[in-house]
């Protein structure tokens, strides 16, 4: 008899939210743990990985749906129909039920689980929808976005309702959900693995040994956006350099200027400048011209991304909109020395003036900051190795067993739900 849970992640992009902590769970014996993924995804990873099931949608899921209005339920209907008929051939072969599936909301859409499986259904949303989130006021979103919008919105709620758990990465995504439902919401940030760091941030020795270095100040995250606080940084850069505080230091930009990000940026310098300017990078620097100095890698092969991070004196995270930031705990795990926004999810991770700082929105107060910091390699240092402690706290093996903890309380749930079976 198998005593070990047998529990079955889904996601149609593979790795993914959770594969980390799939392939951990099954290396480490504490369950029979399995990643659903899409034939295309398997095939890529099935030599590097042993544990990859396959799940066939039903039609296309990249691309436009045959209604716009409707198109996450479409797509969603899409997936899970694919992923249901996957699930109980699993089961068959195993010869025995799964315990726990753990469905990503949109691309592991367990919206069709629900009553057809006996195994405990456990949900993965990181908000609920775009209008929760936020958008800057500057770059809005049509009337069809914002009704199209309120389709994901019902997706998440339904999934939060019939789910036996559902999990967000924090404590200020959870409090986008109606009060009614943030019972049912459990609070848990990923698990990670990341690499010592490469030297020691802002540590007083590199201060002692190379004043001539260029001190470095650096901006990071997957998209140059709005959201992720990319104009503040823009501006800072621009008055820093403008009011003489630019000598001798390095500005940095890491980021892809064309991902797709959370917010509307994008088509609003489309529809301005007729197709003329290329990004939204491209137009924040026509507004601040000083900040041309900033250098932009662009998106980086992980080895050169973890290389630069090495080179930095200081982050400057002005985030605006989000609820978790995987970049964020790069950087704090790698030693790195942080100007954070004192909102949303940030405070979750930064405590101020311990393993970094938390500043409102004012750009006096961070750039007052940031001329402080450049002052004090020492006070750089501790903050950098309370940020490698925070880091420590989010590893793999630390975190696994609170998300083992969550899938018994969802198996749990699962014997006594709230609501009464029929």
């Amino acid at each position: 008899m198998n005593d070990k849970p047998l529990i079955v992640f889904v996601g149609a992009v593979y790795p993914s939210q959770y594969s980390l902590l799939c392939s951990h769970l099954r290396a480490q014996g504490l369950a029979d743990a399995w990643f659903m993924t899409t034939p295309g995804h398997k095939a890529n990873h099935d030599k590097h990985c042993d544990h990859l099931l396959s799940f066939q949608p039903d039609g296309l899921i990249v691309g436009p749906q045959s209604y716009y209005y409707s198109d996450k339920v479409e797509r969603s209907a899409r997936i899970c129909r694919g992923v249901l008929k996957a699930l109980e051939d699993f089961e068959a072969a195993q010869g025995r039920k799964i315990d726990v599936v753990v469905a990503h909301s949109l691309w592991g859409a367990p919206n069709w689980l629900y009553g057809e499986l006996e195994a405990a259904i456990v949900s993965y949303i990181e908000f609920p929808s775009y209008l929760a989130h936020g958008w800057d006021a500057a770059y809005p979103p049509d009337q069809a976005q914002r009704l199209g919008d309120r389709n994901t919105e019902m997706l998440s709620f339904h999934q939060v309702l019939c789910s036996d758990l559902t999990i967000v990465p924090s404590a200020y995504a959870r409090s986008m959900f109606p009060p009614l439902l943030q019972e049912r919401i459990a609070v848990q940030f990923e698990g990670f693995d990341i690499q010592p760091p490469l030297r020691n941030f802002g540590a007083a020795s590199d201060a002692a040994n190379d004043t001539k270095k260029p001190f470095t100040i650096a901006f990071s995250a997957r998209d140059l956006s709005s959201a992720k606080g990319f104009e503040t940084y823009i501006r800072l850069v621009d008055r820093m350099v403008r009011g003489g505080d630019g000598h001798n230091t390095r500005f940095i930009a890491i980021g892809d200027a064309k991902a797709s990000t959370y917010g509307y940026e994008q088509q609003w310098v489309e529809r301005r400048y007729g197709g003329k300017v290329e990004s939204f990078r491209d137009h924040l620097l026509k507004v601040y011209p000083a900040a041309e100095v900033i250098e932009f890698p662009g998106h980086l092969p992980y080895a050169q991304f973890s290389a630069l991070l090495a080179e930095v004196d200081l982050f400057l995270y002005p985030l605006r909109y989000g609820v978790a930031n995987w970049g964020l705990m790069e950087i704090l795990a790698r030693g790195g020395c942080v100007i954070g926004s004192n909102w949303g999810f940030a405070p979750e991770l930064i405590t101020h003036n311990v393993n970094g700082l938390l500043l409102p929105d004012n750009d006096d107060d961070w750039i007052e900051a940031i001329r402080q910091l450049r002052g004090d390699p020492a006070r750089r240092q501790r903050y950098a190795q309370a940020a490698l402690e925070t880091g420590k706290a989010y590893h793999i093996a630390k975190v696994a067993p609170r998300f083992m903890a969550l899938f018994a309380r969802a198996m749990a749930n699962r014997k006594a739900p709230l609501v009464a079976q029929r």
